[in-house]
């Protein structure tokens, strides 16, 4: 592989921010190298909840019809059990969209099938066991990255690039922007357990006194979360396995014989969460997207979607530009004032869940019941809509432009 490769822009992380970017810049007629430091997208435990935002965009790209062709679960609405009373959370059936559901799908495969759409492009490449480890600077402004690959380092110029690594995202910490850290009061335990063909379709919540588990429908199997106190893992741990089965048996919203399927800590991976963003996403040849940009709760399954908003956002304000070389900084900066006060609403209803239902609900001594809030959006017709909307199309979804 030659040493230094030049392209207009150089997107590093093959996430769902970074491919969709790719696939869009490509479709538009813009030089674009993704970078992936992994072989492949088989990483468990990753976002898998397609909002109908996200499917909207695959309706306006023409590609709805070929993805829902992928194995996923649809998921209309979402319920969730506080106690022994169960609560409508959202109801996205009615939502003016052609596919008003959550998909549930392993995130390679939407990995993949964005990535499989970007390679028809001729000036799309997507460069495997490559990850940007540092920045490359010429004067003041960011002219590219630093690659370490098995057959060797290598650069990659470009004129712009585009951060998508990830919350904790090198190619951010290398720029020194400054991230706000907005806390956050909860751990998750991620696990599987097999799926029987009695068992029912539906995604289940369940919050008990001291106690959340989620049971989330994966086809195959159910892919769990255990919701802990922030930093509670290693006590969970020391306690040992068989008080955790028991903890998890007693507030498991399918066949809790299976907890018996968790035989060995290696199976209980921690999901340690964040809330923050960047006070500014960009800085001269470089602009952060995605969790690079604002590492999301786990609350509402929303950022992965976020990030496809974001890689929307970015090419309908910079690909014009990149194509006839006249990017400037302006253009980054217009991709933070769009999508920044979507985020900024956004995480900050998932910190009022977190810290006002979550947290108050593993803090809870007696019998648990649905909060105020939840019992009145569910009884007033006109708020029933409110959720789907937040949660499936998010505050201002995006478009894509015509290439």
């Amino acid at each position: 592989m030659a040493t230094t490769i030049e392209t207009r822009c150089c997107i590093a992380g093959g996430g769902p921010a970074g491919l969709m970017l790719g696939l869009l810049l490509a479709r538009a007629g813009v030089d674009v190298v993704v970078l992936e430091k992994h072989a492949d997208f088989l990483r468990d435990f990753r976002g898998d909840t397609i909002h109908p935002s996200t499917m909207q965009i695959m309706d306006e790209l023409g590609l709805l019809d070929a993805f829902l062709k992928l194995p996923h679960q649809p998921v209309p609405r979402l319920i969730a059990q506080f106690g022994d009373t169960p609560v409508s959370m959202a109801d996205f059936s009615g939502l003016p969209v052609r596919a008003p559901f959550i998909a549930m799908m392993p995130q390679w495969d939407f990995l993949n099938f964005i990535a499989g759409h970007a390679k028809a492009y001729p000036n799309f490449q997507l460069l495997m066991q490559s990850e940007a480890i540092d920045i490359v600077r010429e004067g003041d402004r960011i002219a590219g990255v630093v690659v370490r690959r098995p057959d060797g380092p290598f650069q990659v110029r470009a004129r712009v690039t585009i951060a998508a690594d990830g919350r904790d995202s090198t190619l951010r910490r290398a720029t020194g922007l400054i991230v706000e850290d907005f806390g956050a009061p909860i751990d998750v335990l991620w696990f599987r357990l097999s799926r029987q063909t009695h068992d029912t379709d539906q995604t289940q919540a369940r919050f008990d006194s001291g106690r959340i588990v989620i049971a989330l429908n994966r086809v195959d199997y159910w892919q769990c979360a255990f919701v802990v106190a922030k930093g509670a893992n290693e006590q969970v741990r020391a306690a040992g396995l068989p008080a955790f089965r028991d903890r998890v048996r007693a507030s498991l919203p399918i066949d809790a014989t299976r907890v018996d399927e968790i035989r060995d800590w290696d199976q209980v991976k921690l999901l340690v969460v964040q809330v923050n963003r960047l006070k500014r996403w960009w800085t001269p040849g470089l602009l952060c997207i995605g969790d690079a940009a604002h590492a999301m709760s786990p609350v509402g399954g929303v950022g992965v979607n976020l990030a496809v908003q974001d890689a929307v956002a970015t090419a309908n304000e910079i690909a014009a530009a990149l194509r006839e070389d006249t990017l400037r900084d302006q253009h980054l900066a217009a991709v933070q004032r769009r999508r920044e006060f979507p985020t900024r609403v956004t995480q900050r209803l998932q910190l009022v869940v977190q810290n006002r239902i979550i947290a108050a609900a593993l803090a809870e001594k007696g019998t648990l019941k649905p909060p105020l809030a939840l019992r009145l959006i569910a009884a007033t017709p006109g708020l029933r809509h409110l959720p789907a909307r937040l949660i499936g199309l998010g505050v201002r979804p995006e478009h894509v432009r015509m290439a």
